[in-house]
């Protein structure tokens, strides 16, 4: 006769829920020891709880061009200023125009105002310079010179062209200059006295795709580039906007006369880049068109200035000499190249048209970048004030008040309600607080994360979405035991169901969160980040907390056996009489 079966193995969370407890225990000690260990034991204050500075900006007209202050390059440069102190939308720095030409920096304290203020009161650099080569925006790894090509004069030439040539290698570079393009890019194509675009086999609108050009042929080894460039664009890696910022900042720094090392504007790509040819300050004007004539699309037309047009005339007739990809000229906003066309013959006239694989708001911003770095634009500082945070504390002070009422009325009514499971409940609130906190607090100094005022009611409105998830599970297990289940069966059965639930009430609540980021601006953007944070640790601690918590008190008499205050009494909960089991059947736990 055969031995009856054993019942399902279970699973991890059920069999060993005390290592998930352990791992939740050391990520908390982790992040603690994180906010010791940098120094930084509170999150960092936006402008409206800790005070700041801030700053007037008066636009000023140039001689000749009464015109450019109008309400779109108004914005257009407080667009600019905002990316350049705002980073990543959450610092809570607040760019706005106020008037007719006059725009308000409000810089949260904690910000080094010096840096700021020379970030907002400098109008956009913009240049045209040649590019002397190009490759992928990864780093290039350090080439090992062969020992097979040294000595070839006697005289140690050869080892230094063996080097040169190395450091050249057409993997690289080719690669770099000749891989497809993802999405829409803002480099020209060949069209009739305009610009080229780098070859690309993406479809435009004039035509199918096309096969690309032959690989761009490596410069002769050393030619144009100095030893010192090539090891600065060996090293310089784009692929991060960290590191993308760092290479503008110090591109932006350098001399107009002197080369430069710059990154593509989306890190794809990495230049050397010759002495500017062409000014910023020489397009008289640029707008994105669109072309229904030669079915071209979406382009950008540019026109210099008298002198502006004899400088582009004869950059371009060089160019135009050279092979890819120092046939290419790199304009260069703020230290990061926007675009990079090619030239196939020279460009007189004092005009030129960029086109290719646009889509309108590429071609507007492109645009716009140009016009305002050759726009006679510049500000002034009217006025540099300190901000104190008096009424912003008074808020919080009220705020926080609020919170702790609310606070305390959720527990009274837990502990009213669910008795036991209320412990449970205060507990997975807490290390939700914990993680929370230290989450904000280390995400000051790596992100320049503030906490604002909205940013604290996110806080908030995230205890209710927490104890709501609490809340279903609870309310599952109890279901289950009024089914006439014991506690160990009814807390496995009722977390498929429990978790379902919480996960879309969750996905919910962050894409709302995430929508409200992304369409918004300034402090909502706070709260929504912060909302959206607290979502995504509710899962965490759900799932790695609260259920292998109630695993393990499932297993104390105090629980199992159902007693009066521990929320679980069949009585109270009015089950049924316990479900039969055939006989000799063992006891197994199946998910829903």
């Amino acid at each position: 006769m055969a031995a009856p079966k054993k019942g399902r193995r279970a699973p991890a969370s059920q069999g060993h829920p005390g290592r998930t407890l352990i791992l939740v225990l050391i990520a908390m000690a982790g992040l603690i020891g994180g906010m010791f260990y940098s120094g930084t034991l509170t999150p960092r204050l936006g402008i409206d709880l800790a005070g700041g500075t801030s700053f007037t900006l008066a636009a000023q007209n140039q001689p000749g061009k009464p015109n450019a202050i109008n309400e779109t390059n108004m914005n257009t440069a407080a667009g600019i200023m905002e990316r350049r102190v705002n980073g990543l939308g959450v610092t809570e720095s607040e760019v706005q125009t106020q008037g007719s030409n006059h725009i308000i920096v409000n810089i949260p304290k904690g910000t080094d105002a010096k840096q700021a203020r020379q970030q907002v009161g400098t109008t956009a650099q913009l240049g045209f310079r040649p590019v002397l080569t190009t490759t992928a925006g990864t780093k290039t790894p350090e080439p090992k010179p062969s020992p097979s090509k040294s000595g070839t004069n006697g005289k140690g030439k050869g080892d230094k062209a063996a080097g040169d040539q190395a450091k050249t290698t057409p993997g690289t570079q080719q690669n770099a200059s000749s891989s497809p393009s993802s999405k829409p890019t803002t480099q020209g194509r060949a069209v009739t006295d305009s610009l080229k675009k780098a070859p690309s086999a993406k479809p435009t609108p004039s035509g199918p795709a096309k096969p690309s050009t032959p690989p761009v042929p490596t410069p002769p080894a050393g030619a144009d580039i100095p030893p010192a460039l090539q090891k600065q664009l060996n090293a310089l890696d784009c692929s991060t906007k960290k590191s993308r910022a760092a290479a503008g900042e110090k591109a932006a720094n350098t001399k107009p006369s002197d080369p430069v090392v710059a990154c593509k504007e989306d890190g794809a790509q990495k230049y050397v880049l010759g002495p500017v040819a062409v000014e910023g300050t020489d397009v008289s004007s640029a707008k994105a068109v669109f072309d229904s004539q030669q079915g071209q699309g979406w382009i950008v037309q540019m026109d210099f200035t008298s002198e502006g047009g004899k400088k582009f005339g004869d950059i371009t007739g060089k160019l135009a000499t050279k092979t890819p990809p120092q046939n290419q000229f790199g304009i260069v906003l703020d230290g990061a190249v926007v675009s990079s066309p090619s030239v196939d013959k020279a460009i007189m006239g004092g005009g030129a048209t960029i086109s290719g694989g646009f889509t309108q708001q590429s071609a507007e911003d492109l645009g716009n970048m140009l016009s305002y770095g050759a726009l006679p634009l510049s500000f002034k500082i009217d006025d540099e004030t300190t901000v104190t945070a008096a009424l912003g504390g008074e808020q919080l002070h009220a705020g926080l008040i609020a919170g702790a009422i609310g606070l305390a009325l959720v527990i009274i009514y837990l502990v009213a309600y669910y008795r036991g499971l209320a412990l449970v409940a205060l507990a997975s609130l807490g290390v939700s607080a914990i993680l929370t906190y230290t989450i904000m607090t280390l995400l000051g100094p790596a992100i320049g994360f503030a906490l604002n005022l909205p940013a604290v009611c996110g806080a908030i409105v995230a205890i209710g979405i927490t104890a709501d998830s609490f809340i279903v599970y609870f309310e599952r297990i109890r279901d289950e035991i009024r089914e006439g289940r014991t506690l160990r069966p009814a807390v496995e059965r009722g977390w498929p169901r429990a978790r379902r639930t919480i996960l879309v009430s969750d996905f919910v609540s962050f894409l709302a969160a995430a929508v409200l980021f992304i369409v918004t601006v300034g402090k909502v953007q706070g709260f929504a980040f912060t909302l959206g944070l607290t979502t995504v640790l509710d899962v965490v601690v759900v799932f790695l907390f609260t259920k292998p918590l109630m695993t393990l008190l499932a297993r104390r008499k105090f629980f199992s056996e159902g007693h009066s205050w521990s929320g679980l009494d069949p009585k109270r909960l009015g089950a049924k009489p316990p479900l039969r089991r055939r006989r000799g059947a063992a006891p197994t736990t199946k998910e829903a």
